[in-house]
């Protein structure tokens, strides 16, 4: 049994925030993979299907980003699994948009929803880090990721949401580097060994200068 969970906050005002990316993951997981229709429970919002013989639970925390933590413990402790059964879909702001990487254990680095995980099922769970880029200035975290992905953003996010999706099941099977490769297909595809170069257009011809001098200036001027 795994636990997947999506960190956002509820809502229509927040569905398109950067701090919402993941709760975005997983409804693209659940549209694309088959997964059973949303309903309430453990303070959340959750979702079950099943990857071969593992069956697979995605968990939407309703409480709200700062208070994660009592969602996912309520859930873990209905469902009698361990931390390292649990994996997280979070924004972090120190990737570079587009950007992903896979965590075990450690600090929350300051993020809200993570300390909160922390403080009820302890650091031992697995993440998936997903960039949103930072502000510049640490003052200005909290306005940004509660800030909409902006329309420029729109097609890498698509990108990177469908290849989370296409690659789950390396990840629930604990093949993370596959997982990422399958993300890396979406965002920077290969290029084609058949794909032409662009030709260059043509250059226009130019006239060369006629040469008006006379015999004498062209004598005189080879000695100058």
């Amino acid at each position: 049994m795994k636990l997947l969970v999506g960190l956002g906050n509820p809502g229509a005002k927040y569905a398109q925030n950067r701090h919402n990316i993941g709760f975005m993951a997983l409804d693209r997981i659940a549209t694309d993979r088959g997964f059973s229709a949303w309903r309430s429970k453990f303070q959340g919002q959750i979702a079950e299907g099943r990857f071969g013989s593992t069956k697979v639970m995605l968990l939407k925390p309703e409480t709200f980003m700062n208070l994660s933590g009592q969602s996912v413990g309520e859930a873990m402790r209905y469902l009698k699994i361990a931390s390292e059964d649990v994996i997280v879909f979070h924004d972090e702001i120190d990737l570079a948009p587009g950007k992903v990487r896979l965590k075990t254990g450690g600090g929350h680095a300051g993020h809200n929803g993570l300390r909160s995980i922390h403080g009820h099922i302890g650091p031992d769970y697995d993440r998936v880090r997903m960039g949103v880029g930072h502000p510049g200035h640490k003052d200005a975290v909290p306005g940004y990721v509660l800030r909409d992905f902006p329309k420029a953003d729109a097609e890498w996010l698509q990108d990177e949401l469908r290849g989370v999706s296409d690659g789950i099941a390396h990840l629930i099977d604990g093949d993370g580097s596959k997982f990422l490769n399958a993300i890396a297909l979406r965002v920077a595809p290969p290029r084609s060994s058949t794909t032409k170069p662009k030709e260059k257009m043509p250059q226009p011809m130019v006239e060369p200068e006629q040469d008006t001098r006379t015999a004498m200036q062209k004598l005189v001027d080879r000695f100058r």
